[in-house]
């Protein structure tokens, strides 16, 4: 009878193996997280928002001062229909021109923007300025890009490698899905939905290829560290600091209680199956664009990225004395502790400002 039983777990267990891939070798060392910018950069990319008028403004100072300070450095927009004059054009592939620095006018998505440009490839250092907007990626004000971009060819700045997840899509055979490419790399989240369907998702769950759980729910968020401020935050996420190297697994809106998120070690590859018996496809969006939909019987595999975003600090880079200086000395990460205390409020009361100011007590 124990035989019996032994030998019906085990084939449940190489059942279950076999309807995901098998774990894949970590990518991602956790070590040497920070490093400096050391190299003066030989060609800039620049990644903007829609041109309003603020926006043309401050690519036409950005580019006479390069092309002033700098001169011999090739300045580059990608191919739109409002390339900025003195700019050559650039477009993504395997052909592209190799870019040393990625400058970024704009918030937080078009950073995500341009970390799509190097989908499958490595990603340049990226050195962010804010457009009147707010965001936890925007540690530079456009009004202090000549200070920033002294610091970065000075070899002054710091950079912090941001974790990207690699995604690949299967078939129920477990052959790969055709979808622009074999892996993508997401800088925020996966996430898969329900969409329109009013039917909740099953999902299995496999880690490193064992089977977790079946997940029935609105859908499921994978995300970095990163990403746990983003969608991952608002369905009940963990926030995790951007220095560290984690998957964060959250459901969205789970029909059990007890179906709580949890952080995995950045080596772990997390296998999201479409359950058979699923009454909807699951709609797929990754770092906010849609991705068509997964059927029952195919699935998504992700872990860490070998290609992380290097983002360029604000505080690494300020000297002392200086007006861009917040807090901490060269090499320590201080925007991450402010931004969750200006963006996110954190721990603060319930009573608001405009309540505070009109009480008597």
């Amino acid at each position: 009878m124990f035989s019996l039983l032994r030998g019906l777990r085990r084939f449940q267990r190489q059942r279950q193996r076999s309807l995901c891939p098998g774990p894949i070798p970590a990518l991602t060392d956790t070590k040497d997280r920070w490093h400096r910018f050391t190299h003066p950069p030989k060609s800039i990319l620049i990644v903007n928002k829609l041109r309003t008028q603020p926006v043309i403004l401050a690519i036409d100072a950005f580019l006479e001062h390069v092309h002033a300070t700098y001169p011999g450095v090739r300045v580059f927009h990608e191919d739109r229909p409002d390339i900025p004059h003195g700019a050559e054009v650039w477009q993504s592939g395997e052909r592209a021109e190799k870019i040393d620095l990625v400058v970024t006018l704009g918030g937080d998505g078009t950073i995500l923007h341009a970390s799509s440009l190097f989908s499958v490839d490595a990603v340049p250092p990226v050195l962010s300025f804010s457009m009147g907007t707010l965001g936890f990626l925007l540690p530079f004000h456009m009004d202090d890009f000549a200070k920033a971009l002294e610091s970065v060819f000075h070899g002054k700045a710091t950079i912090l490698n941001r974790m990207r997840l690699a995604c690949t899509f299967y078939n129920q055979d477990l052959s790969i899905l055709n979808r622009q490419g074999d892996a993508w790399q997401v800088m925020n989240e996966i996430a898969l939905h329900r969409g329109s369907s009013p039917h909740l998702n099953t999902i299995d769950i496999y880690v490193d290829g064992q089977h977790l759980t079946e997940a029935v729910s609105d859908g499921l968020i994978v995300s970095t560290p990163t990403g746990s401020t983003a969608y991952s935050l608002s369905a009940g996420g963990p926030i995790v600091h951007p220095s560290l190297s984690a998957l964060v697994l959250t459901p969205i809106c789970p029909r059990s209680l007890s179906f709580r998120p949890l952080v995995f070690p950045s080596s772990s590859s997390i296998t999201l199956r479409i359950g058979d018996r699923s009454r909807a496809p699951a709609g797929v969006s990754m770092d906010g664009k849609t991705f068509g939909t997964l059927n029952p019987g195919e699935s998504v595999t992700v872990h860490a990225s070998p290609y992380p975003v290097p983002c360029i600090n604000r505080s690494s880079i300020a000297e002392e004395g200086s007006d861009v200086h917040e807090g901490a000395g060269p090499g320590k990460e201080d925007d991450w502790v402010r931004d969750i205390n200006n963006l996110l409020q954190y721990n603060a009361t319930f009573r608001s400002k405009a309540l505070l100011r009109h009480s008597r007590t």
